[in-house]
C-alpha cells in the first residue's frame, strides 16, 4: 500500500470516528450516556448518584436545555435523565428514545435530591465520574477525553473494564488514529482527488440533512433569542447572510432543547453546524454540483479537525473559530481559490477572532457562531482580493501550518487561567 493510501485511509477513518449524530449538547449527553452505563451496570434504578466532573463540563452543562425535557437544565437533570429514560447503546442519542413519563419521573428526582455533583478537583478538560447506588450494590463509570470514552467501569468495587485492562469492554474500543497526520496540504490533496465512496458520502449526506433540517427549524421555529431568524430579517437574504443565519439557528434550536439530531465535529455538534451550514449555503448559491459539495465537506471538516487536535476538545478557546475557519476555507475552495488563498482565508480568520472565549454551551452560541463565520467570510473574501495579514503581526506565523500551532498553544496553554476564571464566574465564586 503506497504512503497516499495509507494516509487517505487515516482521513477517512478520522472523519467516521467525529462526524456522528448527536442529539443535544454533547456534554450533557455525555453525562446521561455514562449514567444510563451505570444504570445498566448496576441492574436496578438508582437511589442515589453523585455525577463528579470537570470544570469544562460544568460550564457546558450549566446553561444549556437537556433535550426532551421543556426547560430543563444542568448536570442533575442529565444524570438522572440518563439513568430513568437512557439508551445506552444509542451513545450520543441516549436520550432519543425518552418518554413524557421519564421526563415527569426525572422532574420529580430531581425535587428529591437524587443526584449530588461534585467538582473533579484541578480538572479543566473532558472527565465524568458517575456513581450509581441501589441499596447495597453500587456502580461506577468513568469517562476521559472523548464523549463516549469509558475508560473504568466497576461494580461494587470490582473494576469490570478499565482503559488498557484486559477486562472485557463495555464500548467498542476507540479506534488508534493519529491525527498528526493531518496537514493543509494533505487535506487539499486528499478533498480534490480521493474517490468519493459509499462510506464517504453517506456521511457527508447524513451530516448535510441533519444539519439543513435543525437550521430550518431554528429559522422557522421560536429558539433561545432567535439569533438566525433575527439576521435574515434585519439584514436580507444576501448570500452572506444567509450562511451566518444557517448556521447560528441551528444553535439556536440545538442550545434550546430541540430533539433533532446534529451531525457533530470535533465533538461539537455548534462546531459540526458551523464548518458545514455555510458551506453548503455557499454550494447552493453557486449551482455547485454534488461532488464538489462533497469535497468541499471534506475540506472544511478535516481542516476544522486539524486545528482543535492543537486546542483540545473543551477550552476557553470558542470552537466556532475553528469550525468557522475550515468553513471559510472550503468557501475559498468552492470559488476557485488556489492553495495559497485557501491558506490567506484561515490566516486571516484566525489572525481576526482567535480571542473569542467559551463561556459555556448555552443561547449565546449562536451570536458567536454568527461572529466567527462572518470573519470567516471575510478573510475569504480578502484572500480572493490576494490580501492578507503577514507572519509577525500578532499571532501570524511564517505559514498557515505554524499559526495554527501557534492557535493551538494559545488555546490549550495561554487560556487555562482563563479558563479558571470563567468557571469561577460562571458558578459565582
Amino acid at each position: 500500500m503506497s504512503n497516499t493510501t495509507e494516509l487517505w485511509q487515516q482521513y477517512t477513518a478520522i472523519l467516521q470516528e467525529e462526524l456522528v449524530p448527536a442529539l443535544g449538547c454533547t456534554e450533557p449527553i455525555a453525562i446521561a450516556y455514562a449514567s444510563a452505563v451505570a444504570r445498566r451496570t448496576l441492574g436496578a434504578m438508582p437511589d442515589r448518584m453523585t455525577a463528579a466532573c470537570s470544570g469544562n463540563i460544568v460550564k457546558n452543562v450549566k446553561g444549556v436545555i437537556v433535550p426532551s425535557t421543556g426547560n430543563l437544565k444542568g448536570i442533575e437533570t442529565a444524570a438522572i435523565l440518563g439513568a430513568v429514560g437512557g439508551d445506552p447503546d444509542r451513545k450520543l442519542e441516549v436520550l432519543k428514545s425518552v418518554t413524557d413519563a421519564d421526563v415527569a419521573e426525572t422532574r420529580r428526582l430531581i425535587g428529591e435530591k437524587l443526584c449530588k455533583v461534585e467538582l473533579i478537583p484541578g480538572e479543566s478538560g473532558l472527565h465524568i465520574i458517575l456513581t450509581a447506588g441501589a441499596g447495597d450494590d453500587t456502580a461506577l463509570v468513568e469517562i476521559r477525553d472523548e464523549h463516549t470514552n469509558i475508560v473504568r467501569v466497576e461494580r461494587n468495587g470490582a473494576t469490570l473494564f478499565s482503559s488498557g485492562a484486559d477486562e472485557q469492554t463495555l464500548t467498542e474500543p476507540l479506534p488508534e488514529l493519529d491525527y498528526s497526520c493531518l496537514s493543509i496540504e494533505g487535506i487539499l490533496d486528499y478533498a480534490e482527488h480521493c474517490e468519493l465512496t459509499p462510506a464517504i458520502t453517506s456521511m457527508l449526506d447524513r451530516q448535510i440533512e441533519c444539519n439543513t433540517a435543525i437550521s430550518q427549524e431554528g429559522l422557522e421555529g421560536n429558539w433561545g433569542v432567535n439569533v438566525g431568524s433575527t439576521l435574515r430579517q434585519i439584514y436580507g437574504d444576501d448570500i452572506k447572510v444567509r450562511a451566518k443565519a444557517a448556521a447560528a439557528a441551528g444553535s439556536d434550536a440545538r442550545m434550546s432543547g430541540c430533539v433533532m439530531p446534529v451531525v457533530i465535529n470535533s465533538g461539537s455538534g455548534n462546531q459540526g453546524m458551523t464548518v458545514s451550514l455555510p458551506v453548503i449555503e455557499y454550494a447552493r448559491e453557486m449551482n455547485a454540483s454534488k461532488d464538489k459539495l462533497y469535497r468541499a465537506l471534506l475540506i472544511s471538516n478535516l481542516m476544522a479537525i486539524h486545528q482543535k487536535t492543537g486546542i483540545g476538545r473543551l477550552s476557553a478557546y470558542c470552537g466556532a473559530v475553528s469550525a468557522a475557519c475550515g468553513a471559510g476555507a472550503a468557501i475559498t475552495w468552492l470559488s476557485g481559490g488556489s492553495k495559497e488563498q485557501i491558506a490567506d482565508t484561515m490566516t486571516n480568520t484566525l489572525a481576526n477572532v482567535s480571542g473569542i472565549v467559551c463561556d459555556g454551551a448555552k443561547p449565546s452560541c449562536a451570536a458567536k457562531i454568527a461572529s466567527a463565520v462572518d470573519a470567516a467570510l471575510l478573510g475569504h473574501y480578502m484572500s480572493m482580493e490576494n490580501e492578507a495579514f503577514q507572519p509577525g503581526e500578532g499571532i501570524v506565523q511564517d505559514n498557515v501550518e505554524k499559526t495554527i500551532e501557534s492557535v493551538g498553544r494559545l488555546g490549550r496553554e495561554g487560556m487555562r487561567e482563563t479558563d479558571i476564571e470563567v468557571l469561577k464566574i460562571m458558578v459565582g465564586d
